[in-house]
C-alpha cells in the first residue's frame, strides 16, 4: 500500500470517527426488566430519541411496522435509531401492554426496574431511551435503518460488544453509587459499536450522506465544512484541499450528494443555526457572524430560503409552544 493510500484511509477513519464521536448521547431512561411468560410490551414512538434492548436471558420477538418480526436470543442487541414504536414479547401471539401502563419501581431519576408477566419462563431485558441533541448525530441517524439487530451468534461480532453488554447488565442489576453515569457511558459505547458494525458490514452504508462520508475526497470536504461552517468556502478552495480539480470536485460532489457543495454548505449552516435558535437565546446578529454572513438580513434571507420561514418567526413559534406548556 502506498503512503498516499494510507493517508487517505487514515483520513477516512478520522472523518467517520468524528461523526461517531458526535453520538455522545444523553440517556433519558434506563430500565432493567424481569419478564416472565406470558409477557408483551408495546413501546410508543419516541421522536428524536434512540431505543435499544439487550436481552441477557431467555428469548423474545420484536415486531416493528413494515418490518419482518425479529427473533431475539440471549446476548442479542436490538437498536432502533429513530425511536419508532414497536412491540416486544415472549411470543408472537401474546397481547402487548403499553409500556407506560406497566408498574415500575423508580430506583433513581433515570433508572427503573420492571417486573411483568405471568409465572412462566423468565427473560431479562436491559433497555434504554437515549436523547439525540446533536446535528451530526441526527444526520447520521437519518441514514440508518429503522432497526439494527446484532445477534450473539454472528461469528464476526466483536467480542468487546458482548463484554460491554454483560457489564451493562451487571451494572443495572446492582446500580451502586455512580451507576447512572456508568450506564450512560456504557450505553454510548454500545450504541456506537452497533452503528460501527452496521457501517462496516451493510451495503446500504455506502449510499447517501453516510456513503459520502466514506468517500476519501468528498468525506474530507464535508469534514472541512462541518468543522468550519463560518468560512466562505469556494469550489477552488475545497477542491484544492481534497486534491482534485475544480470541475472534477464539483461534478463528484453533486453526483455523490445529489446537491452542490454551495447548497450543502448553506443547508448545513442553517440546520446548525436552527438548532441554536430552538435551544438557546442567541441573537440573530451573533448567528450571522458565527456562520459567515455579513449582516443579519443576509443570514435571515438564507434561513428563509432553506426553511421557508424567517428565523424570527421560528423563534416566536418556539416561544408560543413553551407558553402553551
Amino acid at each position: 500500500m502506498t503512503t498516499s493510500s494510507k493517508r487517505e484511509i487514515s483520513a477516512l477513519q478520522d472523518i467517520l470517527g468524528e461523526t461517531l464521536y458526535s453520538l455522545r448521547l444523553e440517556g433519558a431512561l434506563y430500565s432493567k426488566s424481569e419478564l416472565t411468560a406470558p409477557w408483551g410490551i408495546d413501546m410508543p414512538p419516541m421522536e428524536g430519541k434512540m431505543m435499544f434492548h439487550i436481552l441477557t436471558k431467555g428469548e423474545c420477538w420484536l415486531r416493528l411496522a413494515n418490518h419482518e418480526d425479529i427473533y431475539l436470543a440471549a446476548g442479542d442487541i436490538a437498536l432502533l435509531p429513530r425511536g419508532e414504536g414497536h412491540q416486544i414479547a415472549c411470543d408472537q401471539s401474546v397481547e402487548c401492554k403499553p409500556f407506560f401502563e406497566i408498574p415500575a419501581t423508580q430506583v433513581s431519576e433515570r433508572f427503573e426496574r420492571i417486573q411483568h408477566g405471568g409465572n412462566g419462563e423468565e427473560s431479562l431485558l436491559t433497555c434504554g431511551v437515549i436523547n439525540l441533541d446533536n446535528l451530526t448525530a441526527r444526520k447520521l441517524v437519518s441514514q440508518l435503518p429503522p432497526l439494527i439487530h446484532i445477534t450473539s451468534k454472528d461469528s464476526e461480532l466483536p467480542a468487546s460488544l458482548q463484554t460491554l453488554s454483560k457489564l451493562m447488565e451487571k451494572e443495572a442489576e446492582t446500580l451502586r453509587a455512580g451507576g447512572e453515569a456508568v450506564l450512560s457511558s456504557l450505553a454510548d459505547i454500545i450504541v456506537i459499536q452497533v452503528i460501527r458494525y452496521w457501517i462496516e458490514h451493510a451495503p446500504e452504508a455506502n449510499q447517501g450522506w453516510l456513503g459520502a462520508l466514506k468517500d476519501p475526497k468528498i468525506g474530507k470536504a464535508l469534514a472541512l465544512m462541518h468543522d468550519h461552517p463560518e468560512y466562505a468556502w469556494t469550489l477552488d478552495q475545497l477542491s484544492h484541499q481534497v486534491g482534485m480539480s475544480r470541475s472534477g470536485f464539483s461534478a463528484r460532489f453533486t453526483e455523490v450528494m445529489d446537491t452542490s457543495a454551495k447548497q450543502y454548505l448553506t443547508e448545513w449552516r442553517m440546520a446548525m443555526a436552527r438548532q441554536k435558535i430552538m435551544h438557546s437565546p442567541v441573537s440573530l446578529i451573533d448567528l450571522a457572524e458565527e456562520f459567515g454572513y455579513t449582516s443579519e438580513a443576509a443570514f435571515s434571507r438564507a434561513y428563509k430560503r432553506v426553511f421557508g420561514v424567517p428565523p424570527l418567526r421560528e423563534r416566536r413559534f418556539k416561544q408560543l409552544g413553551s407558553d402553551d406548556n
